[in-house]
């Protein structure tokens, strides 16, 4: 029983445990349900948002300007506003951010007067045309003063319409006609400082274009007839004038005429007389004027050509003096170039002079002073100086040896040595002559003797060997005696001398 009641208790408490499970799963899925409610309601309202703000946003025109007036503030969008030319317009009635806008133009406009009705100062009716070109300087107090563009053109046509009507009213019609660029001046002096009060300058002056009668006016006509028949009654007054005059001079041309057949008759002579007398100096007095008048023409025309002349030669004289001058210039200039150049060449010679001197005086000296060294040193070293002079007595010996030499090849001599070398044998051509010599000599021949070639040479030469007689002990074996026979002329007769 017990543990049924155990069992039972803890498959209750599982279930419960189940059931608050799955009620925390269906909080959790809520939450998170509820979770991408709210994301999805806030990027929708990003979203929203952007729309609207891609919807209210402006861009200003390059020329235009916008007045943009908020809770707070009045501000100009545009071109050289500093401001930039970007703006969101919201709606006015959103709180706080909602605005109203003008658009004013930035560039040039003009406004016209067509067939405006004007007055002149004796009330004579005519119509004008007035052209002016405006520009807005200050948006924001021209934003002040009306609510449009629109409106403020119609007011300032207003105020020009004032200006020409006070202007013109002031003056007489005719003076108007003539003097239209006058009038356009005053017109502009006269609204200008009114234009400021609403943000706006001229940009040239206002222009009366044109003056003409209104309708069922006739004024400017009339005045235009007027001046016509003015011009008219001018014109045939003159012609009338001429014509009187020229029918006054033909009736007294007439007159004379008749007066002059009367009195015919009578003095048909004198009055011929008088009339060729008139005639003639009339004649003489046209000849005379005219050749005054040829005479002043002559001395004009020489006048005209002394002048040139004067020119001339004072040009040429002119002329000649530049000339002269650049003459005297050049050959001053070339005489200076020339001297220049020979100083230059003399200071070149002398210079190169000098350098040669100089050059020629260390060449004779350099041997010199090489000598003068040479000599100290030598003087100074002992050694050196015994080396020198055996040097010099080698020289002096291979001097003497090479004259001997030639000598003995001038006397044809033959130096035979028998004692194995010169110098022990013969040292000179003058042993020949002394007693060494002559022992030397015969013992050159007793050894020819002693052979059998030695004895037929010596036999060619005519050299003969005597026999001694005794044999005795006085008998001399060692000095035999030759005999030499110089009669025996052969090729080797000059052999010894």
């Amino acid at each position: 029983m017990i543990h049924f009641l155990f069992f039972n208790s803890l498959d209750k408490t599982c279930e419960n445990f189940e059931i608050e499970l799955k009620l925390l799963q269906l909080n959790f899925l809520k939450g998170i349900i509820m979770l991408l409610y709210i994301v999805g309601a806030i990027l929708a309202v990003v979203v929203l948002v952007f729309i609207v703000a891609l919807a209210f946003r402006r861009v200003v025109e390059t020329n235009e300007v916008h007045i943009v007036q908020s809770a707070k503030r009045t501000m100009s969008y545009g071109k050289d506003t500093n401001n930039g030319n970007t703006y969101y317009e919201w709606p006015l009635w959103f709180p706080v951010i909602g605005i109203t806008r003008i658009i004013m133009p930035v560039s040039v406009f003009d406004l016209k007067l067509v067939a405006y009705e004007a007055y002149d100062v004796g009330r004579v009716p005519f119509v004008v045309d007035i052209v002016a070109f405006f520009r807005i300087d200050d948006s924001n107090m021209a934003a002040q003063r009306v609510e449009s563009f629109s409106e403020l053109k119609s007011q300032l046509l207003s105020i020009i319409q004032g200006a020409v009507r006070t202007i013109l009213a002031s003056h007489d019609i005719d003076r108007i006609m003539l003097e239209r660029s006058i009038y356009g001046e005053q017109f502009t002096e006269a609204v200008k400082d009114q234009l400021g009060s609403w943000g706006v300058v001229p940009v040239k002056n206002i222009e009366l274009m044109d003056i003409r009668d209104a309708e069922g006016n006739n004024v400017v006509h009339n005045i235009m007839e007027k001046k016509k028949s003015l011009i008219e009654m001018e014109s045939r007054t003159e012609v009338a004038m001429n014509i009187k005059k020229a029918e006054i001079a033909e009736i007294e041309a007439q007159r004379a005429t008749d007066v002059e057949e009367q009195k015919a008759q009578k003095v048909v002579g004198e009055t011929t007389a008088l009339k060729v007398k008139a005639i003639g100096i009339a004649d003489e007095q046209a000849s005379q004027e005219i050749k005054a008048q040829q005479k002043i023409t002559k001395e004009r025309e020489m006048a005209v050509i002394q002048v040139e002349q004067v020119r001339q030669a004072t040009i040429e004289k002119e002329a000649n003096i530049v000339k002269a001058n650049e003459d005297k210039a050049t050959t001053v200039i070339i005489a200076e170039g020339r001297l220049e150049e020979t100083k230059k060449e003399s200071e070149g010679i002398a210079i190169e002079g000098a350098a040669r001197a100089e050059a020629e005086k260390m060449m004779q000296l350099a041997p010199v002073e090489a000598q003068i060294v040479l000599a100290k040193e030598i003087g100074q070293n002992e050694g050196y100086q015994n080396y020198l002079v055996s040097i010099e007595g080698i020289e002096a010996n291979e001097n003497v040896g090479m004259e001997q030499a030639k000598a003995l090849t001038d006397a044809d001599v033959k130096i035979i040595a028998n004692t194995g070398n010169p110098v022990s044998g013969m040292s000179n051509v003058m042993d020949l002559f002394t007693s060494k010599g002559g022992t030397n000599i015969s013992a050159m021949l007793e050894g020819l003797a002693q052979s059998e070639q030695g004895q037929h040479f010596l036999n060619k030469l005519g050299i003969h060997k005597k026999q001694t007689g005794g044999k005795g002990p006085e008998a001399n074996v060692d000095e035999p005696e030759f005999d030499v026979d110089i009669s025996h002329n052969n090729s080797d007769e000059n052999w010894v001398k």
